[in-house]
C-alpha cells in the first residue's frame, strides 16, 4: 500500500496524495505550485499530521469505496465546489486510478447541470492542461452528440408527470429543460455508466448541501447499482471535502431512504 505524497489544502477541505488499495499504483505527482505537505506544516501542523494519518492514513485505505470511485467522488466535489487548486492533483490521480478521459469529460459535463457552467468550465481550464501533458488525444474524448443509452420508458413518464405536477404551476421552462436536456440527453449519454452518473450526481448535491434532492437521486444511484454499504462510504470521503456539516445533513436523508427500500 503505496501513499503518493503531497498535501494540499483548499479553503475547508482537506485533499492530499493518495493511497494506493487496489490493483494499479497511484503514481499522480504534485504539480507546480500546489502546497506541499511542508508548507503545511509551516502553517498548520495539526493540519498536516491529520492529513497524513486519517486522510492517506485512513480514509483513502477503506476498503468500502474503490480507489477509482473515490477519485470520481473528490472530482465531483472539487468541480461542485470549484476548488481549482486541487484539481491538477485529482484529475492525474484519477486517471492513475482508472478513470477513463472520457469519462473525467463526462463529469464535467454532467456537473455543468448539476453545479452551474462556472463550475464546469472552470475545471475545464484545469483538466485541459492535464490532458495535455498525459498526451489525452481527441478520439479519447466523448462524441459530442453520441447514440443514447436506452430509455426506460416507464420511468420516465412517472418522474416527467411528477415533475410537472410539483414544478409546473411554478416554472413551465424548467419542467421543458429537465425533461428534454437531462433525463432525455444528458443522463443517456454513453460513455459514463448510469451508476456513475448517478454517483456524480449524489456527491455534488452532498458537497453543495442540497439535501432536498438527495432523496430522489440516491435512490436512483441505488438503482443504478450502488450499494448502501457504497452510499454509506461516500458521506464518510465527503465529510473530508465539504465537511462534516454537508455530511451530517446527508444523514437523515439517506436514512429515510435506506429504509424506504428495505420494505
Amino acid at each position: 500500500m503505496k501513499l503518493v505524497s503531497a498535501a494540499l489544502v483548499s479553503l475547508g477541505t482537506l485533499t492530499s496524495a493518495v493511497a494506493e488499495a487496489g490493483s494499479g499504483p497511484a503514481r499522480a505527482s504534485t504539480p507546480a505550485g500546489v502546497l506541499s505537505s511542508a508548507d503545511v506544516r509551516s502553517v498548520a501542523p495539526a493540519l498536516e499530521k491529520y492529513t497524513q494519518d486519517n486522510l492517506l492514513g485512513d480514509l483513502w485505505k477503506r476498503p468500502g469505496l474503490s480507489p477509482r470511485d473515490r477519485s470520481i467522488v473528490t472530482l465531483s466535489v472539487l468541480i461542485a465546489r470549484s476548488q481549482t487548486l486541487e484539481m491538477p492533483f485529482h484529475f492525474a490521480l484519477a486517471l492513475d486510478n482508472g478513470v477513463k478521459p472520457a469519462e473525467i469529460s463526462e463529469i464535467i459535463t454532467h456537473l455543468a447541470f448539476y453545479s452551474g457552467w462556472g463550475n464546469a468550465t472552470s475545471a475545464v481550464a484545469v483538466a485541459k492542461d492535464v490532458f495535455a501533458q498525459r498526451g489525452v488525444r481527441p478520439d479519447q474524448l466523448p462524441a459530442a452528440s453520441p447514440a443514447p443509452l436506452p430509455l426506460d420508458q416507464a420511468s420516465e413518464q412517472n418522474r416527467a408527470t411528477r415533475v410537472q405536477t410539483d414544478v409546473g404551476p411554478i416554472s413551465q421552462g424548467l419542467v421543458d429543460d429537465t425533461g428534454k436536456l437531462l433525463f432525455n440527453d444528458l443522463w443517456l449519454r454513453p460513455d459514463l455508466a448510469p451508476r456513475d452518473r448517478s454517483l456524480v450526481t449524489v456527491s455534488s448535491l452532498i458537497a453543495g448541501g442540497q439535501v432536498a434532492q438527495i432523496p430522489y437521486h440516491l435512490g436512483r444511484a441505488m438503482d443504478n447499482g450502488l450499494t448502501q454499504e457504497q452510499a454509506s462510504e461516500v458521506i464518510s470521503h465527503i465529510a473530508f471535502y465539504a465537511g462534516w456539516p454537508n455530511a451530517f445533513s446527508t444523514v437523515p436523508v439517506a436514512k429515510t431512504v435506506f429504509e424506504s427500500r428495505k420494505k
